[in-house]
């Protein structure tokens, strides 16, 4: 990303809203804006196949494995408001386990684009199921959008909730319900 032609971008947008991008408080804005942009926006230049690649152990282990309450942020592609909230992931090893970092690592690497909440959850659940080759995947999202609170309908209160579930998660009602009622409960 170019951050000297997104500050002069920022510096073209706030003569356009009316204000004046050479006085005290709006000075150094432009380069700020394009500086948290680099950051907001670094999933573009990140492989997230490589997140997990010297991360993934193998393992016996055929069990649930879950992080949940893994804080998310990103921006809502439609509007560049951002949207935040929690993803909660669950998986069932066959023969491979991936660091339990590594899966925060996978949701910043994806959130850090414009987004919908929708794919959001679909393409963490697509990356963990490959990178451990897991039996199955469940990643549930809920997420609270500033473009429906500070703008159009004003929904304070509201959260979208989204889920992707593969492979067993998919298939087996109770390996589903037992991921849902895990995440369900009260943190420790």
């Amino acid at each position: 990303m170019n951050e000297e032609r997104v500050a002069e971008l920022v510096r073209e947008l706030l003569i356009e809203l009316g204000d004046d991008p050479d006085r005290d408080g709006l000075r150094r804005t432009p380069i700020r804006v394009a500086k948290a942009m680099a950051f907001l926006t670094q999933g573009y230049r990140t492989d997230p196949k490589a997140i997990a690649r010297d991360a993934v152990f193998e393992s016996h282990a055929n069990n649930m494995i879950i992080a949940r309450d893994i804080e998310v942020y990103s921006l809502c592609e439609h509007h560049i408001l951002p949207f935040y909230g929690r993803c909660h992931i669950g998986y069932i090893a066959r023969d491979k386990l991936v660091g339990v970092s590594k899966l925060a690592r996978i949701v910043d690497c994806h959130a850090r684009r414009l987004q919908i909440q929708e794919r959001l959850t679909a393409q963490i659940a697509q990356e963990v199921m490959e990178a451990v080759n897991a039996a199955g995947v469940g990643v549930v999202m809920e997420c609270r959008h500033l473009c429906m609170m500070m703008r159009g309908v004003e929904k304070q209160n509201s959260i979208m909730i989204t889920s992707s579930v593969l492979g067993c998660f998919h298939d087996d009602a109770a390996t589903r319900g037992e991921f849902l009622d895990l995440i369900g409960r009260p943190a420790v």
